[in-house]
């Protein structure tokens, strides 16, 4: 039998709105999950098109309120939708962070996804060091 460990919500507790914001964009992001992730990919890049970048502040709301409405998504093996739906809130309210794929640098190998904004980890609680990024989508033109 495994454990499902689900870490601590931080924040104020989301409005009613703002679930039904996150309960959407967790449904979307479950199918969207589903994809392989060079369609992903393709996707949140035309998404991410005429949106400014998030503060990491606009980032972590958004990630609590995804965090809030869904348990599967609070948990760590949740990191694909959660971080999916994070991006889809924050598009939603016209911005856009950073999503990233990446692997574990240590042993045992793993996948994860996460959001970045202003150049760091949201709520991760891990030391960035401890993941390296294969891909990311960012705002267009963001970067040089």
């Amino acid at each position: 039998m495994s454990d499902t460990v689900v870490p601590a919500r931080t924040g104020p507790k989301p409005t009613i709105r703002q679930k039904a914001l996150a309960g959407t964009a967790v449904g979307l992001a479950r199918l969207l999950a589903r994809k392989p992730p060079a369609r992903i990919r393709v996707l949140l890049t035309r998404l991410s098109k005429g949106a400014r970048p998030a503060t990491h502040a606009e980032a972590e709301a958004a990630r609590d309120a995804v965090v809030a409405v869904s348990l599967r998504c609070a948990a760590f093996e949740g990191c694909l939708p959660r971080s999916l739906a994070t991006v889809l809130i924050c598009r939603a309210r016209g911005t856009w962070p950073t999503w990233v794929v990446g692997v574990r640098a240590r042993p045992p190998f793993g996948a994860h996804a996460w959001v970045e904004a202003e150049g760091r980890m949201v709520n991760e609680g891990v030391d960035p060091a401890y993941f390296r990024s294969l891909f990311s989508v960012g705002v267009p033109g963001d970067r040089p």
